[in-house]
């Protein structure tokens, strides 16, 4: 009985190293790279991302600049394991998620009122310094747009 509970707290301890790994990876500020980045006409451009890890939970602040001019100012708190989450702060979305698809790969989606309205691709190069956001969404015509954003660790 003794032994099974030893190997379960070490198996316990290997998923919070590889969870913890994975949030470690996203954790810090990032700034747009607008030289790098080729944003949608009229797309919100997020000029910086924080990622803070407390425990298993995962917030994101993030500030940047609408379509229409308007300041820009959400935070999203939640686990990386595809679960809706409420956002505040973003009149076009009231949930995300995000899934870890790898230490460096995450997917995430955008909702609002239960209906998905952009979704998406973050990916942390192996050195730790760059993340990209590819995202598609649905633009305010009903047409597919598309953005690639690059972000520098600070």
């Amino acid at each position: 009985m003794r032994s099974r509970s030893i190997v379960l707290s070490l198996a316990l301890g290997f998923v919070g190293v590889i969870l913890g790994f994975a949030q470690a990876s996203l954790t810090g500020t990032w700034k747009l790279n607008e030289t790098k980045s080729k944003l949608a006409s009229g797309a919100v451009k997020n000029s910086t991302v924080v990622y803070a890890v407390d425990g298993e939970n995962v917030t994101v602040t993030i500030d940047g600049v609408g379509g229409d001019g308007k300041l820009v100012h959400t935070v999203w708190t939640g686990k990386l394991d595809g679960k809706d989450y409420p956002v505040t702060g973003d009149p076009n979305s009231d949930a995300r998620s995000v899934t870890k698809i790898n230490d460096h790969i995450f997917g995430f989606n955008v909702k609002n009122g239960g209906k998905s309205t952009s979704q998406g691709r973050i990916v942390v190069s192996p050195d730790g310094k760059t993340r990209t956001v590819t995202t598609t969404a649905t633009d305010a015509k009903g047409r597919k747009i598309s953005s690639t954003a690059v972000y520098d660790k600070e």
